[in-house]
């Protein structure tokens, strides 16, 4: 079982890749680690942040997919109805965008600083983009 270090601000997460049910999608952030990029609060998903990659592609199509996350499940969009992105729920979220309901390959599962994912979402709600970098753990 594969593990990720994450790391925002002065919060910590460590995160199990879901290889067994998102296979190609952590075969493919995998090769782009360490990785480093803006995090965001959502504007239409509910309590997450996000990290909007545009036209970026990682080659992955839809596996475990999912619209309701549960706080700390990660979801990576990898583009289609809206632009790729990279989802962070922290509490109740129903993966969405402009055009309405979208579905997210959940990829990797926090494991450990579950109970600062609240404080988490509240930092970047009210204080704005924060650097967020994922590496092996």
């Amino acid at each position: 079982m594969a593990m990720l270090r994450i790391r925002v601000a002065s919060f910590e997460f460590t995160a199990l890749m879901e290889e067994v049910r998102a296979p190609q999608t952590c075969k493919q952030f995998r090769r782009l680690l360490p990785y480093a990029q803006k995090l965001i609060h959502a504007r239409w998903s509910g309590e997450a942040c996000w990290i909007p990659l545009g036209d970026f592609r990682l080659d992955v199509g839809t596996e475990n997919a999912t619209s309701y996350p549960a706080p700390g499940d990660i979801l990576f969009y990898p583009g289609g109805l809206s632009e790729t992105e990279i989802l962070f729920p922290y509490g109740a979220t129903c993966f969405a965008g402009k055009l309405g309901r979208l579905a997210g390959n959940h990829f990797l599962t926090i494991t450990e600083g579950r109970e600062h994912l609240q404080d988490f979402g509240r930092l970047v709600l009210w204080h704005g983009a924060q650097e967020i970098l994922f590496e092996e753990a």
